[in-house]
């Protein structure tokens, strides 16, 4: 059986926060009470593309940071299945340009402070493509130990989830999410972490050397 993502980190990140409709109607059509404003946006997302639209239409002063998968799901949301060495998502051999937090935070801090962002959409990707199968690989190296990705349909990865006592409207909910952002749909690379800093996207590789050190993968970390 594999581990499951922990739920409630990874319902948390998967919808954009201006998206929940009480937000949404502080910004459209109350009146305008903000006004310098980033949203954490997702790539390819319906509802993070009607979000955007609210935003863009507030009138306040905007900044879209729209972000790749993070690396960082890879020691919140799956730390105890890279811990157990078997990562499985349904993601099939898609790949992704998965992108590191501390990039997403060095440009919203940016956007925040700095005039020369507003009014900007910035694509936040790493600097290249990997599939999970390549990410697990980067994670052995950095680890030590191997990391193997089972490829799963969000069917199979519902039901692990459901093997794990998370309630069934749930991990379907769940699984055709991850399902969806992971379908191919954010294959290519974006240039936001360049254009905003000036500097390149930090690499996956780097991450899974830094967060290894950590020990946050150590196995003796995993919960009895």
């Amino acid at each position: 059986m594999l581990e499951p993502p922990l739920l409630a980190e990874l319902d948390a990140v998967t919808h954009p926060l201006l998206g929940s409709p009480a937000l949404i109607h502080v910004l459209h059509p109350a009146p305008l009470v903000l006004q310098r404003l980033v949203l954490l946006s997702g790539r390819g997302e319906a509802g993070a593309q009607r979000a955007e639209r609210y935003l863009q239409n507030s009138g306040a002063d905007w900044t879209i940071v729209r972000c790749a998968f993070f690396n960082q799901n890879f020691d919140e949301n799956f730390v105890d299945s890279v811990r157990h060495g078997v990562v499985g998502m349904p993601a099939g051999d898609t790949a992704e340009p998965f992108v590191d937090a501390d990039d997403i935070a060095d440009v919203v801090v940016a956007a925040l402070t700095d005039d020369r962002h507003i009014g900007e959409l910035y694509e936040l990707t790493g600097p290249r493509l990997l599939t999970i199968a390549e990410a697990a690989k980067e994670l052995s190296v950095a680890i030590g130990r191997e990391v193997r990705y089972v490829p799963l349909t969000a069917e199979q990865f519902g039901a692990e989830l459901g093997a794990h006592g998370i309630p069934e409207a749930d991990a379907t909910h769940l699984a055709e999410l991850l399902s969806e952002v992971l379908d191919g749909r954010s294959s290519h690379l974006g240039d936001g972490v360049q254009r905003a800093l000036g500097r390149p996207a930090r690499d996956f590789a780097d991450y899974a050397r830094d967060t290894a050190a950590t020990g946050a993968w150590n196995p003796e970390a995993v919960a009895a």
